[in-house]
């Protein structure tokens, strides 16, 4: 009977995900479904705007947020003049592109199907998943960086092993976005996401936010890594794969073991790996390094803009590799890989285009803003209190997460309104913060709005053309409540414990 209702409940489930699926497939391709809502910005703040709809200004006491309107002549006129900024502008147009060409080197050589088939041959099958959940999880000391980098990867190792590469592909995704917020050291949005805490806390109590600690998430956060991990290795083994099934589309073929000079190649692009990581510490380690910045080397301008960092680990190993199987011969051919590497990326390219516009114009009305104003204040006005209070708090900001992607940007908006807030209920801003981490990482996941979205949706679409954003969020979602579940109870049970969530930090105000 028990392995009846254990049946029941996993067919009911996928019954679940396959409807939320063809829904979802229902809705446009990307590209239109970016242009549409593009449209739809336009209209709704016409008519919000014709109804005077404004609020307070949390970030700027005395000032009154109101929408703008995009069909008034002044919003027609923003619509021109601004659509090849807005399409330039598009914060992963760059980094995918100079991140790609680096990648696209090290693929096109052969070293990435050589190290990816020395790691299938190398490394236990039941570690895999783990393995590739927890570099996702990691891969956060890259910034963004991970989405374009794990996630193919990913699919391509799967593959290799003759498991469904979109099962790899979500594996990646889980962990680089649901895991966003942990990590085993400190981030760039540690400072970013600190300093804002840090505003919104002085005019409040002044002493309070001069010692704030940018380190204040640590130790919860450092915990979480592998939690994450083990949530995304159990619901990518048990729940995704198997929904998906056995992988038809193109043949795979027998993984081979590596020649002893693809060996020495991946041994010569290691060394080179380790030189060039050694090299480029000299720009951010020594006290007179030019990209150690005056601050923390975690703020440092050498960890705020990593991006052409990975392009040169990627690129020059790329090519070591190359000139030591023979597959590139000469500076014709690197400059061809960069060529095809770019030829491949043109969908996306047009994609971004479309979704550079809705951002954009859903900034520029302050629709986004005026969103997550009114969602604090329903929150500061209902007179909840303790647990429910941090499940309400948690389930608003993952609502607005759907709409505004940028960690950094939502904090900005929210953090003046809920850090205060939380303070009177005797919680500290810390923690305040860190409730509004995993309320942001667990849904960062299942929104299509997240900029990357349409970045891994490209990626899906190599192994299924027809992929659409309803399959990938229904492949998602259960990344999604399962993190959410495990994390919350997580932050519970530390709360319960009395343990600091950070070096000298902890969840009450003293």
């Amino acid at each position: 009977m028990g392995s009846q209702e254990r049946h029941t409940r996993k067919s009911l489930l996928m019954r679940s995900l396959d409807s939320i699926e063809k829904v979802g497939n229902k809705l446009p391709d990307p590209v239109m479904l970016f242009a549409l809502l593009s449209l739809l910005v336009m209209v709704v703040s016409a008519i919000l705007s014709s109804i005077g709809l404004s609020v307070a200004d949390p970030t700027k006491p005395g000032e009154t947020l109101t929408v703008m309107n995009l069909l008034s002549k002044e919003g027609l006129q923003y619509v021109f003049e601004n659509a090849v900024k807005n399409f330039t502008n598009f914060a992963p147009l760059g980094t995918v592109l100079v991140t790609m060409l680096g990648i696209g080197v090290a693929e096109r050589s052969g070293l990435i199907t050589a190290a990816l088939r020395g790691l299938v041959t190398s490394v236990p099958r039941q570690l895999i998943t783990a393995s590739l959940v927890f570099g996702g999880v990691m891969s956060s000391m890259a910034s963004d960086a991970g989405y374009v980098v794990l996630t193919p990867l990913g699919a391509v190792l799967f593959a290799g092993m003759g498991r469904h590469p979109l099962a790899g592909l979500a594996a990646a995704f889980a962990g680089v976005s649901g895991g966003f917020s942990a990590n085993l050291f400190l981030t760039s949005l540690d400072p970013m996401l600190g300093e804002l805490t840090r505003m919104a806390v002085e005019p409040f109590n002044p002493e309070y936010a001069a010692g704030l600690n940018v380190a204040g998430n640590y130790y919860f956060m450092a915990v979480s890594v592998f939690l994450i991990t083990i949530i995304g290795t159990f619901v990518t083994d048990k729940i995704v794969e198997p929904r998906l099934g056995t992988y038809k589309g193109e043949e795979i073929g027998e993984l081979q073991y590596l020649t002893k000079e693809e060996k020495k190649g991946l041994w010569g692009a290691l060394v080179s790996l380790i030189v060039t990581c050694g090299l480029l510490s000299l720009l951010v380690l020594p006290s007179w390094g030019p990209l150690r910045g005056e601050g923390d080397i975690v703020s440092s301008p050498f960890f705020m803009h990593l991006v052409p960092i990975l392009l040169i680990m990627f690129l020059v190993p790329g090519v070591v590799y190359g000139k030591m199987t023979k597959s590139i011969s000469n500076s014709k051919d690197v400059s061809r890989m960069f060529g095809d590497t770019m030829s491949s990326m043109g969908s996306y390219i047009v994609l971004a285009f479309f979704a550079g516009q809705f951002v954009a114009y859903f900034t520029q009305t302050n629709l986004g803003k005026i969103l997550a104003i009114k969602g604090a204040e329903l929150l500061q006005g209902s007179g909840i209190t303790g647990i429910p209070l941090i499940l309400i708090f948690i389930l608003i900001c993952g609502f607005i997460n759907l709409f505004i992607g940028s960690a950094s940007a939502k904090w900005a908006i929210m953090a003046p309104v809920f850090v205060p807030i939380m303070m009177q209920f005797g919680y500290t801003p810390e923690f305040t913060q860190l409730v509004y981490r995993i309320a942001d990482s667990t849904t960062n996941i299942i929104s299509p709005l997240l900029p990357y979205f349409a970045v891994i949706i490209a990626f899906a679409q190599k192994y299924d053309k027809k992929i659409g954003i309803g399959t990938l969020i229904s492949t998602m979602i259960p990344y999604s409540i399962a993190f959410s579940i495990g994390w919350v109870i997580m932050l519970f049970l530390w709360m319960f414990s009395g343990i600091d969530i950070g070096p000298g930090t902890g969840v009450y105000m003293k």
